[in-house]
């Protein structure tokens, strides 16, 4: 103990090691982007390797005559509470099968997930929030604030979906948005060499899949749309609704417009391109302009006292010295 106290009292020492601390943390970060491995090629060999797991396991099911379901079925302990309580009609709204369709969660397995958590995530919260506070830690506060706290957790539970479903949405936007117009460049280029539309979305979205993955999924989709619906207009629409951004609202306006009217689709595209490149500039610029404010209170927090104390820090151990 008093090794340890001495340690603590030698500033020397002290400074040694954060200075230690400093250097090696300076490394670290220098040294990171050269040790940042690149992971695509085994992504792709796990790929590669579920793919053939899941041909083998169709092959089998198949050959036990069972029915191939391409989506996910609900949980039947899940499914039984929605159809109990007939969460459909109370709690289902098409907002919420729009919102898990732009979090790339599609078909009813996850609409019956929401709607079980838009149920079940209340009440556990309201039964946990009331045992904390009124049997485990008993707080010293009245009864109606203790009330008023369980009914916020429990309005909490309530929105807690709805949040997770929001933050999901708002990273596949990220993504889109970032790699969007370099999407809709390789598009122009398939489109400029005689492509079709239907074979240029499909070239595009393997190409754009090293870059953003939900981008990639919702171009192979709407390729397939285009494939199999009545009315080519729809899928564009869809592919609209799928991201909500207004980027690709605009793109697909612009290829309606194309196809009924006839007009030359490179041009649109490249229009639409360079838009899109402005936007995301555009949106960069403001994040760069929103920095400094945000800068303001970590600085004071943190900067300045550490340049405090190594300003003042030498006149201070002098003076200790000479007392």
């Amino acid at each position: 103990m008093d090794v340890l106290i001495g340690f603590i009292h030698d500033t020397r020492l002290l400074m040694m090691l954060l200075a230690g601390i400093a250097v090696a943390a300076s490394v670290l970060t220098l040294a990171m982007p050269l040790l940042t491995a690149d992971t695509l090629s085994k992504r792709m060999n796990a790929v590669a390797i579920e793919r053939e797991k899941i041909r083998q396991r169709e092959r089998e099911r198949l050959a036990r005559g069972e029915r191939v379901r391409l989506r996910s079925t609900p949980k039947q302990y899940m499914q039984r509470v929605v159809e109990r309580f007939n969460l459909d009609k109370w709690l289902g709204k098409e907002e919420a099968r729009e919102l898990l369709t732009q979090a790339g969660w599609r078909g009813q397995a996850p609409y019956v997930a929401f709607l079980f958590f838009r149920l079940v995530a209340p009440i556990l919260l309201l039964a946990g929030t009331a045992l904390y506070v009124f049997v485990v830690f008993d707080l010293p506060y009245p009864t109606t604030v203790k009330l008023g706290i369980c009914i916020g957790a429990a309005y909490f539970g309530i929105q807690l979906p709805q949040i997770l479903i929001r933050n999901q949405i708002q990273k596949r936007q990220m993504s889109i948005r970032r790699a969007f117009p370099d999407a809709l460049d390789l598009l122009l280029i398939c489109v400029e060499s005689g492509m079709s539309i239907e074979a240029a979305l499909r070239k595009v979205s393997q190409e754009v899949g090293t870059q953003s993955i939900p981008l990639a999924e919702e171009l192979t989709l709407t390729t397939a749309e285009l494939s199999y619906l009545p009315d080519r207009r729809q899928a564009y629409e869809n592919l609209a609704k799928r991201t909500g951004l207004e980027g690709v609202k605009s793109v697909c306006i612009a290829l309606q417009q194309s196809e009924r009217y006839g007009t030359p689709m490179a041009n649109a595209l490249r229009v639409m391109a360079q838009e899109n490149r402005d936007m995301r500039m555009a949106a960069a610029e403001k994040k760069a302009a929103a920095l400094p404010p945000k800068l303001t209170v970590p600085m004071i927090v943190f900067f300045l006292p550490v340049l405090f104390i190594v300003i003042l820090g030498p006149a201070a151990i002098q003076v200790m010295a000479l007392q």
